[in-house]
């Protein structure tokens, strides 16, 4: 029988990404790194007034390994999405706090009515 071929190892190259520290969060960073679980690790460091992002893709078990330029532009797309998030969360504080406030108080009034 002959001997399995093998594929070629899958390249370990880092991929760094830096963004200014003044305009990005470092939470959002954060976020978007968690989301690339499986796919790559990600080191966020502080250099100056920059957060310096180092990711290195995983070792794959079943799906293919991303290119450089594929996980760059995927990390920068969760880290788009992740301040998006926060901008409409942000928007959106007061309407979802009225709406926490008058369902948690008609839960409240039930329960008085009940007991």
């Amino acid at each position: 029988m002959p001997p399995a071929a093998k594929l070629p190892a899958a390249s370990s190259v880092e991929v760094v990404v830096d963004f200014d520290s003044s305009i990005q969060s470092l939470s959002a960073l954060d976020a978007a790194a968690y989301r690339l679980i499986g796919t790559a690790t990600c080191q966020v460091d502080r250099a100056g007034d920059r957060y310096v992002c180092r990711l290195v893709p995983s070792k794959p078990q079943k799906a293919a390994v991303l290119s450089s330029d594929e996980l760059k532009e995927r990390f920068l797309n969760l880290v788009a999405d992740e301040n998006l998030r926060a901008r409409v969360a942000e928007k959106t504080d007061g309407i979802r706090n009225v709406i926490l406030a008058l369902a948690f108080g008609a839960l409240a009034a039930n329960q008085n009515d009940a007991g």
